[in-house]
């Protein structure tokens, strides 16, 4: 069994994006019987405000037998521009002491780093070789190449060089590289990572937990949800990534279709632009997270997912929200270019539509609804969700952390599951 040291900015209990995935990610290992330590933020994600009874303070807990560090980081609710910038520079500043007496004091076997954020990678590398431990870096995020294609650090020359520069220097000091698509280990090769460091393994699903359920009258009760409708719903992180407007324009095109009705929950900092986009249309409700307990029937009560991404940031993120879609056994509707990675995967299990392209969408969620969910596309969905199997991902990514850097499937990318 192994030490494992894992830096990340985002963790348990985040409901939603990297801290869900990383948070079950050490909850696995520690269920594999490996000890497991983590260096982290407060539960900050994604409202950019930390959640109660948490303080953005130093802390140490204990969680499902694996002890939390966590570090101070500099948030505000509005994090656009430079502060997408400044709050991952603070938490590398706030943790970087804290990763390296973790290292020297515990001496874990492998140090594995979280991407976003890329900031933490230097003194994570330096933790690791003081240590003598495997360094691991898990690609959830294009950081650099998604903050410049959606705008969040404007277009500048300079900066945009630097910061592919700092990547390229990060990436190289790795012994593996795990990401989450074909598209994103093509993006780091292009880079100049050598495919012997890489490792796909796609983000997974709890299929025990998330599972087809019969239609959840009684949740859309307690929700506010009409019980006739079709109910059309996107649940996740409401930020500038997702292009959440073309959901709203298209209700706005179908507001006088009684038939068709819109339920967007999450938090976000998009979330106060998109409510006030939203004023005026009858068919539109906006909801909290549910808890994850209630989370398969919540994802239940709809007759359909929505799943729109900026084209911009098509093959740069793989949307995290697509397994629990998926093992909901429920139709979906997608924004994406053909030829994506999201495209081709969901090939004949979704409806793809062109995207931030109201209308598209709006004449898409049409077509799903007259068309219902045929045998075939059920099997297919089925499939697919199949393929995200949790206890899969978790012996893959075991093998990847642990096995030595001639590549997991024997000096070969890990094909696709």
């Amino acid at each position: 069994m192994a030490k494992i040291l894992i830096v990340a900015m985002n963790y348990t209990p985040e409901l939603t994006g990297c801290g869900q995935y990383t948070g079950d990610l050490g909850a696995a290992m520690r269920e594999k019987g490996h000890e497991v330590e983590v260096v982290t933020a407060p539960p900050h994600y994604p409202g950019w405000q930390v959640k109660a009874p948490y303080r953005n303070r130093y802390s140490t807990e204990q969680f499902k037998g694996a002890t939390i560090h966590r570090c101070p980081v500099l948030l505000r609710q509005k994090m656009g521009g430079i502060w997408r910038l400044i709050a991952p520079v603070s938490f590398a500043l706030t943790s970087a002491p804290k990763t390296l007496w973790r290292a020297l004091a515990w001496r874990p076997e492998v140090v594995l780093v979280v991407e976003p954020t890329l900031f933490c990678a230097p003194v994570a590398l330096l933790a690791a070789k003081a240590a003598g431990a495997r360094s691991v870096l898990h690609v959830q995020d294009l950081e650099v190449d998604a903050a410049f294609a959606v705008g969040h650090l404007g277009s500048a020359g300079l900066l945009k060089r630097l910061a592919f520069a700092f990547e390229r220097a990060c990436l190289a000091g790795f012994d593996r590289i795990v990401t989450i698509s074909n598209r994103m280990a093509e993006r780091l090769r292009e880079k100049g990572l050598s495919q012997d460091k890489m490792v796909v393994i796609r983000n997974w699903v709890d299929l025990d937990h998330i599972r087809p359920l019969p239609r959840q009258t009684d949740y859309r009760t307690e929700l506010g949800l009409p019980q006739d409708a079709y109910v059309v719903l996107y649940s996740g992180n409401i930020g500038p990534k997702q292009g959440l407007d073309v959901v709203v324009e298209a209700a706005r095109i179908l507001k006088d279709d009684g038939r068709i009705f819109f339920a967007i929950a999450g938090e976000g900092p998009s979330k106060a632009e998109l409510v006030t986009r939203a004023e005026g249309l009858p068919n539109v409700r906006f909801l909290p997270f549910q808890p994850y307990e209630r989370l398969p029937a919540f994802l239940g009560t709809c007759d359909l997912h929505v799943l729109p991404q900026l084209a911009s940031a098509g093959d740069l993120v793989l949307p995290s929200k697509l397994g629990g879609m998926l093992a909901s056994g429920r139709p979906i509707i997608v924004g994406a270019e053909a030829g994506t990675e999201l495209a081709v995967f969901l090939d004949g299990a979704a409806t793809i539509v062109a995207p931030e392209q109201p209308q598209a969408l709006a004449d898409g969620i049409l077509e799903c609804l007259a068309a219902g969910f045929g045998p075939e596309a059920q099997a297919r969905t089925a499939a697919l969700a199949r393929k995200l199997s949790r206890p899969d991902a978790m012996n893959e990514l075991e093998a990847a952390f642990l096995s030595p850097v001639t590549g997991a499937a024997g000096g070969d990318v890990v094909p696709q599951r």
